[in-house]
């Protein structure tokens, strides 16, 4: 294990401290179980890998009739937006 040093306010420590009171195990313990279960939801429903995992599902799902969008793709948002504006 490597040990890292970690600051906790008086409340924090103080409910690491029961919580491994009435669990029977280390303070030190309770907070890797914590990291651990924060870790594992972080890897399930990072916000970062939703919104690409959406973006990628409508990818190829719509046709503009443009053969040159990748090559023009900042012209077309330029007009894009100026039409939204002209409104």
């Amino acid at each position: 294990m490597i040990r890292t040093q970690i600051q906790l306010t008086e409340a924090q420590s103080r409910k690491v401290r029961e919580a491994a009171r009435q669990s029977g195990v280390s303070a030190a313990e309770i907070i890797r179980r914590s990291i651990d279960r924060y870790l594992e939801q972080e890897a399930v429903a990072t916000p970062a890998a939703e919104g690409r995992l959406s973006a990628l599902k409508v990818v190829g799902l719509f046709r503009s009739g443009l053969h040159d969008v990748a090559a023009r793709h900042d012209e077309y948002l330029d007009e894009a937006y100026m039409s939204r504006l002209d409104r």
